[in-house]
């Protein structure tokens, strides 16, 4: 919206009206919400809707929580959910949104979501605004102070919804509600990916104390050999970071963790094309690996093998961030969780002929940048 408030700056084609503002409880016919089950035991009948359940950037709801079909007709009777009804949350994180859906009827929610039944606005309309960016600043301005952040229902009667007329409230609602089925469909098909892969990589590695995976490429027979990392890859620290030199776009990715780069430097300390593992902090252990030239900072180790024709290094990547948790699993407590060199060069690496190796390498890496094709599509639908 511009700074009158009246009209926006991109509009679809043929709107020129100025808009009003409407508190949302002029909108609506009811404003209420549920409270929490007497049985929770959660072998009802009835979906139970609860703040986790609703998907935060698309508004799905996903349910695995019930309650008995007695409650629901009788103690928690008021927050009976009905098709088209908004879910709106108010206490702990506030402003998580979801349109109810006949599929998932019949449902009750409890006192940490507003139920918001309209009687006029476009529901789609008025959703995509509920999770816009005027109501996140009347958010931040107007918790109740308490043990958690939260609204009440007068708050969320009084929020002031932005509102041109019905044709226009349909264009942009229906725009935006697409637009969420796209980010939906492509956050669900990099989510079944991660599974694919998950569990790919158990049947196409040997489980402990076997020699053989359940699946093999064709015509791949022999039985797996094994090695401690030290004995096939070099392992080096990196160097001391210097945040000042550190830049926001330059040649060289800066990784002081292995999860990712912090930074750009103009040199490097590393050539491409070796794994990383995080040394210490609550990343310890997290396994990475980078193609390009590089500075490794001095919280990772550098992982290079000894003798490429006989060690594919997609291939060890990929066991070791398959069993990445390994390198925590077996510390003592402490503060602060560390991987020393010794944790590095000890770690166990099971391997078949180099051949084999290559073939499931090239299988990994084409379902990783797949994966990573949905998840860039998705944060790129986010954005927009």
């Amino acid at each position: 919206m511009v700074k009158n408030n009246k009209k926006p700056r991109l509009r679809f084609k043929g709107f020129t009206d100025e808009w009003e503002q409407r508190k949302l409880g002029e909108l609506a016919q009811l404003i209420t919400k549920g409270t929490t089950p007497l049985d929770k035991s959660n072998t009802g009948s009835i979906n139970f809707i609860k703040i986790e359940n609703i998907n935060p950037d698309t508004g799905e709801i996903q349910t695995n929580n019930t309650i008995s079909y007695e409650e629901h007709i009788g103690y928690l009777r008021r927050s009976q959910l009905l098709e088209s009804d908004i879910l709106f949350s108010i206490a702990g994180t506030l402003g998580r949104t979801a349109i109810v859906k006949n599929d998932i009827l019949p449902a009750n929610t409890n006192q940490a979501l507003a139920i918001i039944r309209l009687k006029e606005g476009d529901l789609k309309y008025i959703t995509t605004i509920l999770r816009g960016k005027s109501v996140e600043n009347f958010i931040k301005k107007n918790p109740t102070i308490g043990a958690q952040p939260n609204l009440s229902l007068e708050q969320v009667s009084n929020l002031l919804i932005n509102y041109p007329k019905n044709e226009e409230q349909t264009k942009i609602g229906d725009f935006f509600y697409n637009l969420d089925n796209l980010i939906t469909l492509h956050q669900r098909k990099y989510d079944k990916l991660l599974n694919v892969k998950k569990a790919l990589l158990d049947k196409m590695f040997p489980k402990n104390q076997e020699k053989t995976p359940k699946i093999r490429f064709k015509g791949f027979f022999d039985a797996w050999e094994q090695r401690k990392l030290g004995e096939i890859a070099k392992s080096t620290i990196g160097e001391f970071i210097i945040k000042t030199k550190q830049k926001e776009d330059n040649l060289y990715p800066v990784y002081n963790g292995g999860t990712s780069y912090t930074g750009f430097y103009d040199a490097y300390n590393n050539e491409g094309n070796k794994i990383l593992v995080s040394a210490r902090g609550a990343n310890a252990g997290f396994v990475n690996i980078v193609k390009t030239r590089y500075w490794a900072g001095n919280s990772c180790y550098s992982i290079d093998l000894v003798e490429r024709k006989i060690y594919n290094i997609d291939f060890i990547y990929q066991e070791m961030k398959k069993n990445q948790s390994r390198f925590i699993d077996n510390q003592q407590a402490a503060n602060i969780p560390s991987v020393s060199k010794t944790d590095v060069e000890k770690f166990e690496i099971i391997f078949p002929k180099f051949a084999e190796q290559e073939k499931i390498a090239e299988f990994f890496v084409n379902l990783d940048n797949l994966i990573t094709l949905h998840q860039r599509e998705c944060e790129k639908l986010k954005n927009i």
